[in-house]
């Protein structure tokens, strides 16, 4: 924790360093339509227990930074395990998330990518917290703002 003291964790950051470069060979895995539909249930569990530990986040986050700023003095939170918990919670979340190599893109959307071969080229099928399929799919560089319905053939 050396270094570390006076600075609040920051959810943004960790997303950052377990996203992949957007780059198609530094994907670990290409997913099938089908092995990404079937991730979904999982997916929504753990994207949901991390958005929670994010809720506890901003909550404590006051208290947190009051104790955080008292730390050289003896500092502390009765909201500190809370705090704490809440950080494993979603460190653990989006860590299996990672691990099966989808890529979280927004936890606030619940928004995540599916590296999927299409014509050829890696794209991403996109998918969203709160849909029930996987109904859309964007180039690597254009996100969100680009996703187009999937082909019927592909579904």
């Amino acid at each position: 924790m050396n270094g570390s003291r006076g600075k609040l964790f920051n959810i943004d950051n960790l997303l950052h360093k377990m996203a992949k470069p957007d780059e198609p060979f530094s994907h670990s895995r290409i997913f099938s339509f089908a092995e990404a539909t079937e991730l979904i249930p999982k997916l929504a569990t753990h994207l949901t227990k991390a958005k929670a530990g994010k809720t506890i986040l901003q909550q404590t986050k006051e208290e947190i930074k009051k104790a955080s700023a008292n730390a050289p003095y003896g500092g502390g939170s009765c909201e500190g395990p809370r705090y704490i918990k809440a950080l494993e919670t979603i460190y653990e979340n989006l860590n299996s998330i990672n691990e099966m190599g989808v890529i979280v893109k927004d936890l606030d959307m619940g928004l995540c990518d599916f590296p999927y071969l299409m014509e050829g080229r890696v794209v991403y099928l996109c998918w969203r917290l709160g849909e029930d399929t996987i109904e859309w799919w964007h180039e690597i560089d254009d996100g969100y703002k680009g996703r187009q319905a999937l082909p019927k053939s592909t579904t």
